[in-house]
């Protein structure tokens, strides 16, 4: 019988306090900086569900949004907001994606979301100073 041996791995990586969250910063490697995005996670998730939602529906795997939100167990309306998102003009779609300033004005998700694109433009917030 042998006996146990332990390895110890080190990791050189920086936590970095935003507000609400920790980034984890890994250094260079092979000098290749790892890629980095200003994308807000909790926009790209939604966006992520409303899509995912919506194919679900487009497939048939569910006749309606009540039907889909018992089967997921989540809120009818939660389902109705997220899929809101879906008619987002592809832009904006790619401002949130790529974290573009401020691609969508957080009071537009809670509403119903204009169908019109030049409306959704200009619904925007403007873009931060930095």
């Amino acid at each position: 019988m042998t006996a146990a041996t332990s390895i110890t791995v080190r990791v050189p990586l920086a936590i970095r306090h935003r507000p609400g969250r920790k980034t984890v910063v890994t250094p260079m490697t092979d000098g290749v900086a790892p890629v980095t995005t200003r994308a807000d996670p909790t926009l790209v998730k939604a966006l992520a569900r409303g899509f995912r939602y919506q194919r679900m529906l487009d497939e048939g795997r569910y006749a309606s949004i009540t039907e889909m939100a018992e089967a997921e167990k989540v809120d009818r309306g939660y389902i109705g907001r997220l899929l809101q998102l879906t008619l987002l003009a592809p832009e904006l779609i790619e401002l949130a994606l790529n974290g573009g300033p401020d691609p969508i004005d957080p009071s537009m998700i809670g509403t119903k979301i204009p169908l019109d694109w030049n409306s959704q433009r200009a619904g925007r917030k403007a873009p931060r100073a930095k």
